[in-house]
């Protein structure tokens, strides 16, 4: 089968590309990022460079039509935020597109349609006030001593800001877009992630938040059993009747109470726990009943981003041992001896974003995203 995947800059697509070359089928990569990190793969049998769908997205749909036809594209698998363009110009595409129609995905991706759609099934979530105006922040703080704020959208969490002082809170949101408001939670943090078919979780795993690039985005990887957050996702998926890829971040309280940050209906590092499961791809393409978890049960992580991400909070907050023996005890996802270019040559794409960051006044995160992010409109 020829497998066309997008967001070749992500580590978990990189895992997704070998993934499906080891079960035997072409995969192709389309990316607006040149150098990305699966280009030098050996998993990838072509790679084609595409307009950025952030700056344009009709011309990102129509080089995909183009890759699509001339390649005999048999199914497409967006993996990260350009999802949300593909999704919009899936009637436009030739071929079968594994990804849900914008309308629900806005239902996930923004945070305060995910906790609406949460609490409608009588699932537990943050208590969550809307912010489209000052008297909205007013009101938050008068309802909560502790809260944290974030954009409905956002990623890594870069722009949440945790127990905010009003007056900083005042001077940071412009009330341009809307914000949420949540009562802060204490526990221990969890991510997910699943694929399913219609309502049905068919691969699942579950791994604690430990070390992190920035304030969201987990870099290191170890499935445990959760059953309630396994439950929770199930419920979920069901009720919304959901296919695709998708992801959630969890908060558990001391006394087992179990909350839904937000989700990502996406690929998300979670691939890397599955990857290796001889049946993986067959989630995708033929799932069979049941669901399949992680049989690796090792920790895997990203070095780089623990290098220059962990670290340095590490040491500052008096936990270098438990880094050392993380980074030395886990295997990277990135470097694979049968495919070693990816790792050797990853610097290529890290230079790019830190130059595009430097241009933009952004953070380094914030510009691996910043040529595909979603932030709501057409």
């Amino acid at each position: 089968m020829n497998i066309l995947l997008t967001g070749g800059r992500a580590p978990a697509t990189l895992d997704l590309a070998r993934a499906f070359h080891r079960a035997g089928h072409n995969v192709f990569m389309a990316e607006s990022l040149r150098g990305h990190l699966s280009q030098p793969s050996a998993a990838v049998k072509a790679n084609f460079v595409v307009p950025a769908p952030r700056q344009n997205k009709e011309a990102f749909l129509a080089a995909l039509k183009k890759i699509i036809i001339e390649n005999q594209i048999d199914l497409l698998i967006p993996t990260c935020e350009e999802i949300f363009y593909i999704s919009m110009g899936r009637g436009q595409l030739p071929c079968k597109v594994f990804a849900e129609p914008i309308k629900k995905l806005n239902q996930f991706h923004n945070k305060w349609n995910f906790v609406v759609n949460a609490i409608g099934l009588d699932l537990y979530a943050p208590e969550t006030i809307l912010i489209n105006s000052q008297e909205d922040l007013l009101h938050a703080y008068a309802h909560w001593r502790e809260l944290v704020l974030k954009p409905i959208y956002s990623r890594f969490a870069a722009r949440t800001l945790i127990l905010p002082p009003l007056q900083m809170a005042l001077s940071t949101l412009r009330f341009d877009s809307p914000w949420i408001a949540q009562e802060l939670i204490d526990g221990r943090q969890y991510c997910s992630y699943s694929v399913c078919h219609g309502g049905v979780v068919h691969a699942h795993t579950a791994y604690p938040s430990r070390f992190t690039a920035g304030q969201g985005a987990a870099i290191t990887f170890e499935h445990v059993e959760h059953p309630a957050i396994f439950t929770w996702v199930k419920t979920f998926v069901r009720e919304n009747n959901f296919t695709g890829q998708i992801a959630f971040d969890f908060i558990q309280t001391a006394d087992g109470l179990l909350f839904a940050l937000e989700c990502n209906p996406r690929a998300t590092s979670g691939i890397h726990l599955l990857a290796s499961h001889p049946q993986f791809v067959d989630a995708f393409l033929d799932p069979q009943p049941g669901c399949i978890t992680p049989a690796d049960k090792s920790t895997h992580m990203l070095s780089t981003a623990m290098l220059m991400y962990a670290l340095p909070t590490a040491i500052m907050d008096s936990q270098f041992l438990d880094w050392l023996k993380t980074f030395f005890t886990s295997n990277d996802v990135i470097l694979n001896f049968r495919d070693p270019l990816p790792f050797f040559l990853q610097l290529r794409s890290v230079l790019a974003y830190l130059s595009l960051a430097r241009k933009e006044g952004i953070s380094a995160l914030e510009a691996s995203t910043f040529d595909i992010e979603w932030n709501g409109g057409k």
